[in-house]
């Protein structure tokens, strides 16, 4: 197994309010990169990517953890929390996991090279889960572009938009507002202009009228 030559250290540049949140971590060993930048499935629950992003309040920084189905690009867990410890990133699985309950060795988790994604903890739920688990090998955002564009798409349509937010409870429920809205309304042009609900719906019904296509995806 390859080391992992990367894991989140945040450190806040005082001038531009960035983060910078790479540095090196060669004793934390790394899973095989089953992705290889290629975001694609063709199902729900063959493939989900896994990511956090920073929110400032008035309270200090937040972080919130994504889990995101590829098929239909559809966030399956998700977590705010007030550290970058393991457990919040294990909440947004364990969520992502009771809503899915996806079938054993029938999915791939992938992440960056974060330390909370590498950890013990969160590697042994995914072998508990029946999940392989899949890192980044590159060690930049391209390794797990899609994740990092929902991380985006929370941070301009929400965040951004309707900040300064002044505390977690806060944040908590405007992002549980955003995520249902992102679920069941927004238009994603990846999926043919529609919400990722639809696009699972659509999945699963088309699959009961022609069962016959199970075998081929």
């Amino acid at each position: 197994m390859l080391a992992c030559a990367l894991a989140r250290q945040p450190r806040m540049r005082s001038a531009s309010k960035r983060w910078s949140v790479r540095s090196p971590d060669t004793a934390v060993p790394c899973p095989l990169d089953r992705v290889n930048r290629v975001f694609k499935a063709d199902r729900p629950n063959q493939l989900w990517v896994s990511d956090f992003t920073y929110v400032s309040t008035w309270q200090g920084w937040l972080y919130v953890a994504f889990v995101i189905d590829v098929f239909a690009r559809r966030i399956v867990g998700w977590r705010v929390s007030r550290t970058l410890q393991t457990d919040f990133v294990l909440d947004a699985l364990e969520q992502a996991l009771f809503d899915r309950q996806p079938a054993i060795d029938d999915l791939i988790h992938h992440s960056d090279r974060g330390s909370q994604y590498v950890s013990i903890r969160y590697t042994e739920r995914l072998d508990q889960a029946g999940i392989k688990p899949s890192v980044g090998s590159k060690g930049d955002s391209y390794d797990n572009a899609l994740a990092e564009t929902i991380n985006g798409l929370y941070k301009a349509e929400l965040i951004h938009r309707r900040g300064p937010w002044k505390n977690r409870e806060s944040v908590e429920l405007a992002t549980l507002q955003w995520v249902h809205w992102f679920n069941h309304t927004r238009l994603l042009k990846p999926i043919g202009g529609i919400p990722p609900a639809e696009a699972k719906a659509n999945y699963w019904r088309q699959l009961e009228q022609h069962p016959e296509s199970a075998a081929t995806t």
